[in-house]
């Protein structure tokens, strides 16, 4: 582009398009933050080149037209957009401007904070508190009529509990929970049809399916956030008196929203927002900040396509686009094949990615991504980045289909692939890359915690010659290693310390860095508190393993299995004779068992608590910490942002449900004062 005026009608057709893909068809071609992307370079171009302001750009307009599937709606009022902030500096900012134009002071001003859900934005009309139309957002004048879809949706109430005399609009947005959507996509492989790439895309298109009755087989939920009077007949101060209006009429409403003075605040709440995004039961890409008093949101108004009472936070994406510049596959430490995008770096969720899991040779195939295409990558959270699909590039040739290779490429043996599951395998199991991997693994911070001996040292030894075998690290000296590049007297010495600590690890340890099939840090705490010895354990019949409680028949046969195996009894021999202790060392505590053969699931976050440290408080007093509810759960302690589906089940199987105020009497006495409804 050779002008800004060239560059902008770029932009504008981008945008359009984009606009067309998200709202109209619900099939978005790139990641929200890189159409973030676009529509900040168009607003900064026509900032510094007023004469190319145009009031038919993108932006002064919100979202795209209606398709020709379902009738028109015309909104009432309008369904406006959200200006977008995208770091704690522009919100404090947009905080001061909305002061200045109020004519108070910053720390008076009082915020709802809400989150921003990732879901399809609806309008839903109410005569003398029944139900009589749904409509999507459209271009937030003129929307499609969704009606009969709607009422699908199981927690949408279909008449306004307690009744309403009067002529009101409920907006909020259409969403499938985390929990929901993966159950969806399970559903989708079972029955061979295509999973879904998020759970905004799912809503998107269920709730627009032609025929109501698919809709009503997809998990739609409805959180609502914004009560329109039409008639004026109801007469409100603040914001979250509307909110709480709606709850009383049975609709679903973020219980994370508060309100909070002062812009200080409101930006440690919004912060809060983004610490713990990935324990809400849906997802959320921001955060909505909006002044909670309805006669200041009146002096401020609108501009012409968003309030100025209002903004979003968009909290660091995600999911963004970036270039495949080759697929690899590497070898894991039991041998499975893992391909892996190598990608032209981008910043995903903070931290910079280059490069992706592809899962399985299935997966390669059915995302149909290719050396030289433009991927979208998803990381979320401290989860392992992947690549989510390809983004359409109009007239780009594209190279051809990716194939998994027939040999590992570390030892040349034939990779094969075992029964009917997706993963392929090196079947030598000499393989060096499979030995890196085990050895590795064994020393991680789960297993034996042996401090100075990661990846690149381990290849170091091996390469050397020094090892050949987890069980070799307790043979190494001093002198064998003060020779090696980086490694001279003191730091050998250290390395040779670290190993020799490990001997006393407890057998759960052990039996994590072992590696055996299934087998992870719970099972194997399990295990080793039920036979306290690995010589215990190893002779224990088949049916003594399956009848422990979190172990279950496929991790019993894995051990069973494992034990038996002559070249794991010749590794376990050895080892002991190396000064393992092999046994599960119980440290001393004086603290009172007040749990002890109690299992305690914890939901949400806890004040005062780390996810671990709750986890830890409770063994420490003889209890168990499983990740999901059962018959034999004794309670569920909910904390804040719980998992809808941890509660859901709870209700369903009648175990009981502890605030989390009351957990620490749980502690202290096994017994708590309260129950949640």
């Amino acid at each position: 582009m050779n002008s800004a005026r060239e560059r902008v009608e770029f932009l504008r057709r981008e945008i359009a398009r984009h606009n067309e893909a998200y709202y109209a068809n619900d099939a978005p071609e790139i990641p929200d933050a890189d159409y973030d992307a676009l529509l900040v370079e168009l607003r900064a171009l026509e900032s510094e080149h007023p004469e190319l302001e145009s009031e038919a750009s993108a932006t002064h307009q919100v979202g795209a037209g209606t398709t020709t599937v379902f009738s028109e709606v015309t909104h009432a009022q309008p369904m406006l957009s959200l200006d977008n902030v995208f770091d704690v500096v522009e919100l404090g900012a947009w905080a001061d401007r909305v002061a200045r134009g109020l004519g108070e002071a910053p720390s008076s001003l009082a915020y709802a904070v809400e989150p921003k859900i990732d879901g399809l934005a609806l309008s839903l009309r109410y005569v003398d508190g029944v139900l009589v139309q749904g409509a999507t957002r459209g271009d937030g004048r003129v929307g499609e009529d969704v009606t009969d879809n709607v009422r699908t949706i199981k927690n949408l109430p279909q008449q306004l509990r307690g009744g309403h005399r009067g002529n009101v609009e409920v907006r909020g947005e259409v969403f499938i929970a985390k929990a929901d959507f993966l159950s969806l996509n399970q559903q989708q492989r079972e029955q061979g049809g295509k999973e879904f790439a998020n759970p905004r895309n799912a809503a998107a298109g269920s709730l627009r399916q032609k025929d109501p009755a698919v809709s009503r087989t997809r998990p739609l939920s409805f959180l609502s956030y914004q009560l329109v009077d039409l008639d004026g007949s109801m007469q409100f101060e603040n914001y979250y008196r509307t909110i709480e209006q709606l709850s009383k009429w049975g609709f679903f409403t973020a219980v994370e929203t508060i309100v909070v003075t002062g812009t200080d605040a409101m930006i440690g709440r919004s912060s809060w927002f983004e610490e713990h995004r990935h324990d809400l039961s849906y997802e959320i890409d921001g955060v909505v900040i909006k002044l909670n008093d309805l006669d200041q949101r009146a002096a401020l108004g609108f501009t012409s396509r968003a309030p100025r009472w209002a903004i979003a936070r968009k909290l660091p994406p995600e999911e963004r686009s970036t270039r495949l510049l080759a697929i690899e596959v590497s070898i894991g430490r039991t041998g499975r094949a893992t391909p892996y995008a190598v990608l032209e770096p981008v910043v995903v969720a903070g931290s910079r990615v280059s490069m992706a899991t592809l899962h399985n040779e299935d997966q390669v195939a059915q995302k149909d991504v290719r050396p030289g295409d433009l991927v979208i990558v998803r990381k979320a959270g401290d989860v392992i980045p992947e690549v989510v699909g390809a983004v359409p590039e109009p007239g780009k040739r594209r190279k051809p289909p990716w194939k998994f290779p027939t040999n590992c490429p570390e030892c040349g043996a034939p990779l094969q692939r075992v029964g009917e599951e997706s993963d392929t395998y090196c079947v030598n199991p000499a393989c060096p890359a499979q030995l890196l991997q085990q050895i590795v693994h064994f020393a991680s911070r789960g297993a034996l915690d042996i401090e100075g001996l990661g990846e690149s040292r381990v290849a170091q030894l091996l390469a050397a010659g020094l090892i050949r075998d987890v069980a070799d690290l307790f043979t190494l000296k001093v002198s064998d290693l003060s020779p090696l590049e980086g490694l001279g007297e003191l730091s050998g010495r250290a390395l040779v310390d670290a190993i020799t600590s490990a001997r006393g690890a407890a057998l759960s340890r052990v039996l994590v860095g072992l590696g055996i099939r299934h087998v992870g840090p719970v099972a194997a705490r399990e295990l080793a508190r039920a036979f306290g010895t690995y010589d215990a354990l190893a002779s224990a019949p088949l049916e003594v393993l399956e009848a422990l409680e979190g172990v279950g028949p496929v991790i019993a046969a894995s051990v069973y299995d494992y034990c038996r195996d002559q070249e794991n009894r010749e590794r376990m021999a050895r080892l002991d004779a190396l000064g393992l202790t092999l046994r599960e060392v119980r440290e001393e505590t004086s603290l009172e068992q007040t749990l002890a053969g109690r299992a305690v699931v914890v939901t949400g976050s806890l004040e005062g608590y780390s996810r671990d440290g709750a986890e830890e408080a409770i063994k420490e007093r003889g209890g168990t910490s499983p990740g999901s509810v059962s018959k034999k759960t004794y309670c569920v302690v909910v904390g804040d942002a719980p998992g809808a589906s941890k509660l859901t089940k709870a209700a369903e199987l009648g175990v009981p449900m502890v605030p989390a105020t009351d957990f620490g009497e749980l502690l202290r006495t096994g017994t708590w004062n309260n129950t949640l409804s």
